[in-house]
């Protein structure tokens, strides 16, 4: 079994700065892309950022240039640095990872808990 636990959600004044991690345990052969997405009351679901295992990245326009998204492939985590944040980004923010786990013949998506980040103005 494969789980992903998030950490590191809060509430921060605007033009704050947080840091969530997001780490994948349980029988893991490998570990392909990883994100994070984000849920605001009333929303779907959107992209925030994905990182490849090779390291390339990917993001949202609505947050190029503030949050910058990394990994530690010896610890299966994934992190999300989010700096001068808006009221705009509160929302649940889900970490969603491609896994092959071991003995499978294919990989699939799993996802976190996720975890509240709230700004306030």
């Amino acid at each position: 079994q494969v789980q992903l636990v998030e950490s590191g959600g809060g509430l921060v004044q605007a033009g704050g700065s947080l840091r969530l991690s997001c780490a994948a345990s349980g029988s893991i052969f490998s570990i392909n892309a990883m994100g994070w997405y984000r849920q605001a009351p009333g929303k779907q679901r959107e992209l925030v950022a994905t990182i490849t295992s090779g390291g390339s990245t990917n993001y949202a326009d609505s947050v190029k240039g503030r949050f910058t998204i990394s990994r530690d492939n010896a610890k299966n985590t994934v992190y999300l640095k989010m700096n001068s944040l808006k009221p705009e980004d509160t929302a649940v923010y889900y970490c969603n990872a491609n896994v092959h786990p071991s003995g499978s013949l294919w990989s699939r998506g799993y996802w976190g808990q996720g975890t509240q980040v709230t700004v306030s103005s």
